[in-house]
């Protein structure tokens, strides 16, 4: 009886390791060398599939070598930020593959797939990154299915129009705190030097703590802090082969990330307590974003539970403050160098507002800026690549997605591409949106920012609106220019950043 039951503990043993050197084996050789042979039979090329790292290292060390020296502002970014795709497309042509460790990845260019992929939200869904990157920001943008419908609608209200406008005030507030800080500082010798970078960041942040929280920039200072480090960490993590279990191992990082997460959570729980006490007892108003989803989720019958909530005020400290502070740093740097451009915006500001405080309406009037906001995010898109998974056998076109294969919109790379945009692609030239995006593009889908589709960034227009505003207010009272210092080094650092600060030299404008 003994020997039997040994003999069954022995084979169960057996049957388990078996079974995990089978998985193990599969995912890290054969699995990989299917999908290898699958997309090759579609035409697809790429470099041979190499053990577990595929084209990470070599990826990893193009990026190092691109970083480590700095380019011109009329340089081609893309080999910079993007020196292994770029090397993959002049080798393998723009239908190519890469390796991230096992998984392979398929640059999608054809403006058609694009168009369907942005359409067929459940067939192609947002990544399943490693939990640890869903540690910055686990809200909207990474919901799939019925509970990102249902956050969607919850969320929607507060990004309505009518409900931005209520939010002007904060952006004036916010952005005239900068620019009364740079006019003390330009007064007594009519010109100044400032890191625009980190103000337009200090200010960016101001806004989403008033409009989000309908808190100071204090009381979101630590909160901004973490999250800042939590996207270096994030980085790396996106950077590396994703073996599955990793997180719970107690590496430095891991420990780092967990324990940042932790703090950011009892934060955040902090202020969405208080604001739930204040409306209660009706010392609060509902306008800010926060409030607004508060409210809205209180009609639901399924409502977000707190940790959901949370979630989408991460999201909010993220997303609401980095799109809108890179694209305006970009705008800067390019209306630096492009002076007629800037004198053509500050001309315009002036005859809408003259020295007045910016309204709605004025904004939504602003041609020419706009012009220029939609060229600098052609160049310097905030997210350079888009990513999708397919779970089960998908056609795309004339293609066929098995599942394990993940697919990437380089935004970056259609934005600049020469056959879509034409031979000036590479140059600053605000006067393609003059009629408009659909003309622009010619009415395909070659531009896309935010996004596209029903999962279309959904605070796109809070961007947009809180860019004016600042670009309007600095133009109205300063000239600007490149510092003599500046370092020209777009860097990307999940968003579109420069890596060394931007240096200018603000001299009033009258």
């Amino acid at each position: 009886m003994e020997v039997s039951i040994q003999s069954i503990a022995v084979a169960t043993v057996l049957v388990v390791l078996t079974t995990l050197v089978w998985r193990a084996v599969n995912w890290v050789w054969l699995r990989p060398k299917r999908l290898e042979r699958l997309l090759r039979q579609q035409g697809l090329s790429g470099e041979p599939y190499t053990f577990l790292r595929g084209d990470l290292k070599e990826n990893s060390r193009l990026l190092e070598e691109a970083m480590s020296k700095p380019i011109a502002v009329s340089d081609d970014i893309k080999p910079r930020l993007m020196p292994y795709l770029q090397q993959s497309y002049q080798t393998h042509g723009k239908d190519s593959f890469m390796w991230l460790g096992p998984t392979p990845r398929v640059n999608i260019t054809n403006l058609e797939q694009i168009k369907e992929i942005f359409s067929k939200i459940d067939d192609y869904q947002r990544p399943d990154f490693n939990p640890l990157v869903k540690l910055l920001a686990d809200g909207l943008a990474n919901h799939e299915g019925e509970k990102w419908a249902r956050h969607r609608r919850i969320i929607n209200p507060a990004f309505h129009i009518e409900k931005l406008k209520l939010m002007l005030p904060a952006f004036y507030s916010s952005c005239t705190e900068i620019v009364g800080r740079w006019e003390k500082l330009v007064s007594a010798e009519r010109s100044c030097e400032v890191d625009a970078w980190a103000d337009l960041q200090h200010l960016t942040r101001e806004v989403i703590s008033r409009t989000a929280f309908g808190s100071s920039f204090e009381e979101g200072k630590r909160i901004f802090e973490l999250q800042e480090e939590q996207t270096l960490l994030v980085l790396e993590v996106i950077r590396s082969v994703n073996i599955p279990g990793w997180r719970f191992v107690p590496t430095k990082m891991n420990r780092r990330m967990k324990k940042i997460d932790k703090e950011v959570n009892a934060l955040l729980t902090d202020i969405v307590r208080k604001k739930e006490k204040a409306m209660r007892a009706g010392e609060a108003s509902g306008d800010d974003l926060l409030g607004l989803l508060l409210q809205s989720n209180a009609k639901e019958n399924v409502k977000m539970s707190l940790h959901d909530v949370i979630g989408e005020c991460k999201l909010f400290y993220f997303a609401g403050q980095e799109t809108t502070s890179v694209l305006l740093v970009w705008t800067m740097v390019l209306l630096s160098v492009h002076s007629d451009w800037q004198a053509r915006a500050r001309e315009e500001v002036l005859q809408i507002f003259g020295s007045r405080k910016p309204d709605h309406d004025g904004l939504s009037h602003l041609k020419i800026v706009t012009m220029i906001l939609n060229e600098v995010m052609r160049l310097y898109p905030p997210l350079m690549i888009l990513l999708r998974n397919v779970h089960k056998e998908t056609k795309l076109g004339k293609l066929t997605i098995p599942p394990g294969v993940q697919l990437a919109i380089p935004t970056l790379l259609i934005h600049h591409d020469k056959e879509l945009w034409g031979e000036d692609a590479e140059e600053f030239k605000p006067e393609r949106f003059a009629e408009g995006v659909s003309k622009a593009t010619k009415n395909q889908l070659s531009f896309f920012p935010f996004g596209w589709g029903s999962r279309i960034c959904i605070g796109q227009n809070f961007a947009m609106i809180e860019a004016k505003m600042a670009l309007a207010l600095i133009l109205q009272q300063f000239k600007f220019e490149l510092s003599p210092s500046y370092v020209h080094a777009p860097s990307d650092v999940v968003t579109l950043q420069p890596q060394h600060g931007v240096r200018v030299i603000l001299h009033k404008a009258n």
